[in-house]
């Protein structure tokens, strides 16, 4: 079974009269346990085809099934219990809370999800610990390095054990020893058995990836 089924896919941005159609009709399906990475130049419409199937936006036309389940026409509220409960987010610009450690700012979300406070910060530990920062739990953003910060976001997306895990543009920011640490973290969660999907503009890292699948002018080749 799929865990990601994208049919006909369609979006387009309006400006005042002008309409830009980013994405033109993509299918495909993403396999549980499968680690993909999304390719091609800028403005191929990389990142917006992950925001759609993360539901962190509506397509204009097309669908996005879930484990089988169409999400057009899905309840917001239920969208969000799928962006809490199911997704788990890593960004290119970290979006660390500045005035938060790193324990903190990955406990934070925890406590949305109506966990207790020791029970978050123990998901949290473990998270850290997992990308080698133990040893860093109540150092600021600021006290730590991008790789560092990157890997807080990493711990803060997989604190809660998500089924699937979006990555755009992970290693953007980052210098080569750092994208090299994101990268390991990554090959050892899927090792794991976690579904990952990578938007990435870097061979090297897109080919540590199961699969390719490249975006040209809004289109897979």
């Amino acid at each position: 079974m799929a865990k990601i089924q994208v049919r006909n896919l369609v979006k387009t941005f309006t400006t005042g009269e002008i309409e830009t159609r980013v994405l033109k009709g993509v299918d495909l399906s993403i396999q549980k346990g499968e680690w993909v990475a999304i390719m091609g130049r800028s403005g191929a419409g990389k990142s917006t085809l992950m925001y759609q199937m993360s539901l962190l936006d509506d397509p204009t036309s097309g669908d996005i099934l879930i484990d089988e389940r169409p999400t057009s026409g899905m309840p917001d509220h239920e969208k969000i219990r799928m962006r809490l409960y199911k997704f788990g987010y890593v960004f290119q610009d970290y979006a660390l809370l500045p005035e938060l450690t790193a324990l903190e700012n990955v406990v934070l979300p925890l406590l949305m999800e109506k966990y207790t406070r020791a029970q978050a910060e123990e998901h949290s530990r473990k998270a850290l610990e997992k990308v080698g920062l133990g040893h860093r739990l109540n150092n600021l953003p600021s006290q730590l390095s991008g790789g560092e910060q990157q890997r807080v976001s990493i711990a803060r997306a997989i604190a809660e054990t998500p089924e699937i895990l979006f990555a755009d543009e992970p290693t953007a920011n980052l210098d080569r020893e750092s994208s090299q640490t994101v990268m390991d973290i990554f090959s050892g969660l899927h090792k794991e058995g976690q579904t990952l999907i990578m938007v990435t503009h870097e061979e090297e890292y897109g080919k540590l990836a199961q699969r390719i699948i490249r975006l040209d002018d809004g289109k897979i080749v």
